[in-house]
Parts: C-alpha cells; structure tokens; sequence
C-alpha cells in the first residue's frame, strides 16, 4: 500500500511541473524581440508507475520535466540555407553590376546621367566636321585634337574605375575569407561547449542558437550542408550519450568536424590572366592541404562566388586551342578560339593551363596569315618541359587562364579594348596616308602610352602574311608580345599623340598640301568613321556605348530580377521557419494562462490532502 502522504508527492510534481512551464514560457516572452533566438518549450511526461500490491497493480507517481528544449525545424533551416546561398550571389552581383552601368550610363540612355561616350564622341566628330570650313585654322585643329583626346580620357577613366572595382572586390573577397574562417573557428568552439552541457544531462539551448546564427551568416557567403548525429554508446548501440556529433560543409568540403575545423587562404596569383586585370588578385585555397577552392563552380553560389565572376568574368571567351607543337621551352597550339589581333586579350605574360597542369610564360609569338588573323600561338614556357610532359601535353586543350562564363570586369575592359583598337587603327590608316601643313609624312594620331618607359607606342599594323601569285604558297606574318602592334594600345593607355598635342599643324587633312592647306579629302574619309564604316560587333563606331550599355543592363536587371524573387522567396521561408521556432506573443499569453491553471489546480490538491492529513491526524483517535 503507498504512503498516505503519497498524494502530497505528486501534487507537488505538478507544481514543479507548472513552475517550470511557466519560468519556460517567461524565458520566451522576455526573448520575443531577440535576434535569432528559438521558442523553448517544457516537455512534460508522467512519471514512473510504482507496483501498489494493490489490484489495480501500480499507481501513478505524478509528473515530471524531462527537458526544455529549442523548437526547430531543420527542414525549413535547410531551405533557408539553400535560398540565403542565391540571394547572397545575386544581391552581391547587382550591387557591383549597378556601379558598372553607372560607368558607362550616358545622357543617350538615361535622363539622370552625365554626358558620356556618345556626347563626346559626336563633340569630336562635329568638331572634325568643322574643320571643314577652314582645315588650316590653328583654333579648329585644336578643337578636334582636344575633342579626341578628351574621348580618350573618357576610356582612360573607365578603365581606371573598372581597375578600381576590381581592386575593392579583391579586397572584399580577403575579408570574406577571414570571415568564413572566423565562423568556422566559433562553430567548432560552440561544438565542445554544447557537448560539455548536454553529456552532463542539460540542453544548450543558447548556445545551439548562437550556432544557427553562425550558420545562417556563412550561407549567405558560400552554400552549407550541415549534419548533426547523436553519438551512441559504443556497447550499447540503443543506448544515447547525450553528445552529438557536428558537420560543416561547404561546395562539398569539410570546412567543421565537430570540434576541429579547416581554413581557408587568399593565394596571391603569380601571373594575371586577362590582359586588363591588375596585379595581385587573389585565389583561394585550403591552408593545410594547399588545393583550390573553386568559388566558381556549378554548385556553389553566394556572395564569393558573385565577387569572383564580377571580379574574373571574361564571358568565357578566355583564349584556347589545341597544343600541336611542344620543346623543352614552348608550347605551340592551332585552332585558337582568338584569331582577330584586336580581339586578343592575354596578357604578355600569364598563366596557361595544359592537361590540368598550371604553367607560366614569359611572353608569347603568333603567326598570321594573308588576312592578318592568327593562325597559331607560341608561349614561351617559363619552367622547362621535360620529354615525358612533351607527351602528355600533346593534341590536348591550352586555356589561357581561366574561363569564367560571366561579364565580368574582365570582358567589358576587353571590348573596351577591341573597339579601340579596330577605331584607332581605322582612323590612323587613313591619317597616315596624308601629309602635314609642311607637306612631310605623318605619323599615328591615336597611338598608346608606354607608362614605364614615359614614351609612346609605335603601332605597327603591317602584320599580314603574303601569298606568292605564282604558287600560292603562303608566307606567314608574325608578331610577339613584344611588339608595337594594336595589341599594346588598350583603353587604360590610349591617347592621342603627344606631338599633334604640342603641334596641331601635324594632323594630317590632305593626302596632296598643292591641293591647297585648305583640302579636307583626309577629313571626308575620316568622318565616314563615326558611323558608316564598320568597325565594332557589326556597325559603326557609334554603337559602341548602344552594345555596351545593352550587356551591362541586361545582367544588372537580370540580377535585380533574381535578388528580389529569391528575397520574396527567403521572406516566405523565413516566416514559415518563424512559425515553427519564433515567440508568438499571443501563443505565451495563453501558455501563461493554461500553466497558472495547473499551478493553482495543484496547489488546490496541495491545499485538500493538507485538510484531509489534518482530519486523519487530529480527529481520528483511538
């Protein structure tokens, strides 16, 4: 038979029971405005049956608390997670894409914008058609020199501020990586901390919340895969420690493992890959092992991804070919993707990629034939090969440095650079065929800069290979990095002569000065270039900023798009995550209402077995 005190045993049950409730649910009304905190709840089950010797066998011990815990669901984390990931990458992308536009917005195209290139470029072909009325006028001759060199200064700025943009997501991309190791590091403490409170029979509620957080900050930078397993006892499989154990993925990699954790570093690349990049961007890579980080690929996306294909996107239009010819010191390739002389856009020196093999050049030599387009590449190998990598590297793929299927900074630097040079190269072909107000020979009008040697190019289009009438037999032309071709003049270096600068008398706008200083037929040719000779994607020079302006805005609200489907996405998941783990202020007022009962109910049989004791003990006698 039980005590008869037992009854007073589990009353009390229930006002523990009640009490804990009650502290649970005042927990969650005082956290209702914190950041990132999980609705707790009490769980509550009946307490052991003891054996009565009675018929009915056992009785009831009352209740008791057997945890408080967080209530989440790690379905809508998982969602969350994925949709933070896309959102990341297209919000990134956007915010530097809109700088971009801004760059080559124009008053042409949008109402709120400065004069850009179709403003000057028209100013100097109006000015050149001025020059018309009076092709001797001192005045006149600088007007145009002015107005051309001022649209070189436009082209000149823009890349600057491309260069800059490049530089500042190269910066951004070290801090995401501190990041990234920063929330790894703090993932792997938490990881011991919880384990040390939960082995002991608690639940770490807070600290399971600051992990979260953690989490939901490193998806908005790379895509997660988080995994939690309970760890068993070893002997006892069905038997639970209380210890778990705590995975961190990220683009399939180990970045967490429970309590230790791997880094990630900025390597400094050796050699640039495109030609318009600046020194000293970044690559990333695992610190232990030394293996890349590819931020770039298929499964990844994120703010790191974004700043990568901002950073390094060349449309995929990077060089490659077939390697035919190698020596200790060279690899030779046909069949190159580039074959226009404007359109090149390797550094002249960089980094090639051969059979998964890095390699480096020092420079590199094409060949060309009758029409001036490459026929092959030759790059001068910095380390030399070996028979065995001669072999190898034999009829597979060259890329010069990486593909990156994104318009990037990379690519509108490069059209930058191919408009320019089929312009200026153009414009110069007819300019040099005239002569001067002395009557002497001129030279380039456009030409480029040689900033570490404070010259000028010398730029030299006689790069065609010859075809002998008799037997056909082509004679290639050839060029190396090294030489001053269209190659070298780039929107960063053009400019227009610094002689014609100094001396306007020096443009040329006759081929005959006995036709009079006065003849402008250099002129009419001239003017034929702002929009009836083809010299850029198909048409004139003045559908430059037209194409331009179309790539960039075509991304920018391609991005916009996405950012706002993927945020109205995040918002519903976020809200449905809510649901299951925020405080509902109304729910807790309820709760507090429903425990305050069951309080008040056990008291109340506190209050009843008390009288009943005291009738028992007081007024029953013998």
């Amino acid at each position: 038979m039980s005590s008869s005190f037992f009854g007073l045993t589990i009353a009390y049950s229930g006002l523990n029971a009640s009490q804990a409730s009650i502290n649970t649910t005042a927990n969650n009304i005082s956290n209702v405005q914190t950041e990132g905190y999980s609705r707790q709840e009490t769980n509550l089950s009946a307490g052991i049956s003891l054996r009565a010797y009675q018929r009915y066998g056992t009785t009831s011990t009352g209740v008791q608390v057997d945890s408080v815990k967080q209530v989440r669901d790690t379905y809508y984390d998982t969602k969350y997670w994925a949709n933070n990931a896309n959102k990341g990458f297209y919000s990134k992308k956007y915010y530097y894409m809109e700088q971009i536009e801004n760059y080559y917005s124009d008053g042409t195209f949008s109402t709120n914008a400065s004069a850009g290139f179709s403003t000057i470029y028209a100013k100097m072909f109006n000015s050149l058609d001025a020059l018309k009325k009076n092709a001797m006028d001192t005045s006149s001759r600088n007007e145009f020199i002015s107005n051309a060199q001022e649209l070189s200064t436009y082209f000149n700025a823009t890349a600057q501020s491309l260069d800059n943009l490049q530089s500042s997501i190269n910066d951004e991309i070290k801090t995401s990586v501190d990041d990234i190791n920063s929330v790894a590091t703090k993932i792997a403490v938490l990881n011991k901390q919880i384990n040390i409170i939960e082995l002991e029979g608690g639940y770490a509620n807070e600290l399971r919340d600051q992990r979260n957080m953690l989490v939901d900050h490193l998806s908005e930078i790379v895509p997660v895969e988080v995994k939690e397993r309970r760890i068993e006892n070893s002997n006892f499989h069905e038997q639970y420690t209380g210890a778990t154990y705590y995975t961190v993925k990220i683009n399939g990699q180990l970045l967490v493992d429970n309590y230790e954790f791997n880094t990630l570093s900025c390597k400094t690349r050796d050699e640039r890959y495109n030609q318009g990049d600046i020194e000293g961007l970044y690559d990333i890579v695992w610190t232990d092992t030394g293996a890349d980080f590819d931020p770039t690929a298929t499964n990844m996306a994120g703010t790191l991804k974004a700043m990568f294909e901002v950073r390094d996107g060349n449309n995929a239009k990077n060089l490659s070919g077939t390697v035919v010819d190698t020596s200790s010191s060279s690899i030779t390739i046909k069949n190159p993707s580039i074959t226009d002389i404007d359109e090149i856009n390797i550094p002249e020196s960089g980094t090639i990629f051969v059979n998964n093999t890095e390699y480096t050049y020092s420079s590199f030599e094409c060949e060309t034939d009758e029409n001036g387009n490459v026929i092959d590449y030759t790059f001068n190998i910095n380390k030399a090969l070996t028979s065995e990598d001669e072999r190898k590297l034999s009829g597979k793929k060259l890329e010069v440095g990486v593909s990156v299927d994104f318009m990037g900074i990379p690519y509108y630097q490069n059209q930058m650079n191919t408009f320019l040079r089929s312009f200026t190269e153009a414009f110069n072909s007819i300019e040099t065929t005239g002569v001067d107000l002395n009557g002497d020979d001129v030279g380039s009008f456009f030409t480029g800069e040689y900033a570490f040697a404070g010259t000028e190019y010398t730029l030299d289009d006689n790069i065609k290979g010859t075809v002998d009438e008799d037997t056909e037999q082509l004679t290639v032309g050839t060029f190396d990095s090294s030489s001053n071709t269209y190659y070298k003049l780039t929107a960063k270096n053009v400019m227009v002569s610094g002689k014609i600068q100094k001396d306007p008398s020096l443009f040329s706008t006759t081929v005959d000065i006995t036709n009079g200083k006065d003849a402008y037929d250099i002129v009419d040719k001239l003017l034929k270039l702002q929009s009836d000779t083809v010299v850029y994607r198909g048409g004139g020079g003045d559908t430059f900023l037209q194409n331009i302006y179309a790539d960039v805005t075509v991304d920018t609200q391609e991005c916009k798009i996405f950012t706002d489907n993927y945020t109205n996405i995040g918002n519903t998941i976020a809200n449905q995550r809510l649901s299951v783990s925020g405080v509902d202020e109304d729910e807790e007022a309820l709760d507090l209402i429903k425990f305050q009962n069951s309080y008040n109910l056990a008291s109340k049989c506190i209050s009843v077995l008390a009288e009943m004791y005291d009738q028992l003990i007081l007024n029953t006698g013998v």
